[in-house]
């Protein structure tokens, strides 16, 4: 299977700014991979070096084992989506998908075939002779996608593509992203700021900060054991805490728990032996439907969120301005590979 992608080395500045670092990374044929991490950590620089679109201070690109890193963008073997789509406005959807067979040569009758073989496989037969102005936001995203695989790349390479869209577009449309996916098997590499986006479409997921990668792996890995206080606090769902809020443990450096790990008890409670705990005061109380987000603020200062499900929620001890004791099991403690 073609689409193997890996970065030896991979260096990126701007006169005296470092944009990314040193980045190695193997990313196999076939992966759905998103590169996250908030603003300015490197992800699109990342992407754009990969594209051709930004030259390479230091380093090497390799897709399918072939060095790329000197290459212009139509030579690599890839294809990249960007933010905005970038559709020609004066430009049919069918014209749109087929100019990049129209740049290599390819006679009218041929390109047009192939666009509205384009166009089908992401549903937009209907809407061929439209002008981008006719379309939705989700519309467009297809045009684009479809504009992206006509040259019929070994990767993909998405920028944001999701972003401009509303929550419930955004949702349908990443669907639709890790289907066609599937079906290509083609290696995609999708950036993002949303872990959730990212979680719910990768299978390889690269958090990076400051350019440089923080972790990599799986998404469910990542979220289950992050490696560092950056990476608990970035994706979401954990507490990053002190090592000295624990009433009963000797433990010497920061850690994070989940906050779907966490029970909330009486204060005068009596935790078992495996359970960590520590005590603190309520101070929100939100209803999400599934569950209850409590946030509490600890004798330490520290707050601490808890997700609670409702099923769990006592309201005689979960209340407002209640001091409360905190707890959770030894084996849901994560201690950081480094802090």
């Amino acid at each position: 299977m073609k689409g193997a992608v890996e970065l030896i080395k991979l260096s990126k500045s701007y006169d005296d700014h470092v944009a990314v670092k040193d980045i190695d990374l193997r990313i196999p044929a076939g992966s759905y991979c998103c590169l996250l991490g908030p603003s300015g950590c490197g992800k699109s620089t990342t992407l754009r070096m990969i594209a051709g679109h930004e030259d390479v201070t230091d380093g090497d690109i390799l897709l399918n084992n072939r060095n790329v890193t000197d290459l212009p963008p139509r030579k690599r073997g890839t294809a990249m989506m960007f933010q905005n789509y970038a559709l020609f406005p004066h430009m049919t959807c069918v014209d749109n998908v087929a100019y990049g067979l129209k740049v290599s040569g390819v006679n009218k009758a041929e390109r047009h075939a192939s666009a509205m073989d384009m166009l089908s496989l992401v549903n937009m037969v209907d809407h061929a002779g439209k002008l981008p102005s006719q379309l939705s936001g989700g519309q467009q995203q297809r045009v684009a996608l479809a504009r992206a695989l006509i040259c019929k790349p070994d990767v993909v390479l998405l920028d944001e593509p999701l972003s401009a869209l509303d929550p419930f577009l955004r949702i349908q449309m990443r669907k639709e992203l890790k289907q066609l996916q599937k079906t290509l098997g083609l290696t995609f590499i999708h950036v993002t700021h949303s872990q959730e986006e990212a979680f719910a479409l990768a299978d390889m997921a690269v958090v990076m900060d400051n350019g440089i990668i923080q972790q990599q792996g799986h998404p469910r890995e990542i979220f289950e054991k992050p490696n560092s206080a950056f990476v608990a606090d970035f994706i979401g769902g954990h507490n990053v805490l002190s090592a000295d809020v624990l009433d009963n443990a000797d433990i010497k450096q920061p850690f994070s728990v989940r906050a779907d790990q966490i029970s909330i008890s009486a204060f005068h409670s009596r935790p078992d032996e495996d359970t960590y705990y520590t005590y603190g005061k309520i101070i929100d109380i939100e209803f999400q439907a599934q569950f209850y987000f409590i946030e509490t603020l600890l004798d330490s200062g520290e707050k601490v969120i808890c997700y609670i499900a409702e099923e769990k929620m006592d309201e005689q001890v979960i209340t407002p301005a209640k001091k409360v004791m905190l707890s959770w099991k030894q084996k849901h403690i994560n201690l950081f590979a480094s802090f």
